[in-house]
């Protein structure tokens, strides 16, 4: 854990820096972090996101990323020492697993319920289940962020990570728009499809509508 904070603390302030030198960083609270674990829930339109949202919490917050970036020779075991998870697109029990373990030990989790990059011609893609599933099990509040950005100021980055290509998109100046939501609190039955495919829509719903504050 001391390494953890360590690492955070280390990464916050390169990201700092850079976003201060580089980015347009506009963040709108609508309600400080509630005290305790937290689950934080995003947009993702760009592959960089994950660091820009580390910016919000002075305390260390495990990521949910995809397992390609892991596999990284000195950034994948910078990931795995900061406290993020791996996810796989094929296998995502383990990553869920991994976060309901971390916001039961107290740590806060953060996730991107659309489980990719948003759709490039704008809106998001429809939401997983995790979050909500997660909030339900764990009882933690969840939080949830607008991120806006100029998509067509993006760059496309394509590479091969253990034979397989990825795509991704970088956004590295302009303006970057976050809006930090009021913390959403659910109840209701984890084994009840429907239900947690109701609070899933719900909080992308509220996700959207702050994404949209942010452009403003």
């Amino acid at each position: 854990m001391i390494i953890q904070k360590v690492l955070h603390m280390l990464l916050v302030a390169g990201v700092r820096f850079y976003a201060w030198l580089m980015l347009q960083l506009d963040v709108f609270w609508q309600a400080p972090f509630p005290p305790g674990p937290k689950l934080i829930v995003a947009n993702h339109p760009s592959t960089t996101d994950p660091f820009y949202l580390g910016l919000l919490s002075d305390q260390p917050v495990s990521l949910l990323i995809m397992e390609a970036l892991f596999l990284i020779p000195v950034f994948g075991a910078f990931l795995r020492w900061s406290g993020h998870i791996p996810v796989s697109s094929e296998k995502g029990r383990p990553a869920f697993e991994a976060a309901y373990r971390r916001l039961l030990r107290g740590c806060s989790v953060a996730i991107f319920p659309e489980g990719d990059l948003s759709p490039a011609e704008g809106g998001c893609l429809p939401p997983h289940t995790g979050a909500a599933r997660l909030a339900l099990l764990t009882g933690v509040p969840i939080i949830p962020i607008g991120i806006y950005l100029p998509r067509e100021q993006r760059r496309a980055i394509r590479s091969k990570i253990a034979g397989e290509r990825q795509l991704g998109y970088l956004y590295l100046r302009g303006k970057y728009g976050m809006t930090v939501g009021q913390p959403m609190h659910v109840k209701g039955n984890v084994e009840d499809r429907d239900q947690v495919r109701a609070i899933s829509e719900q909080i992308m719903q509220q996700i959207m509508s702050l994404a949209q504050e942010s452009e403003q």
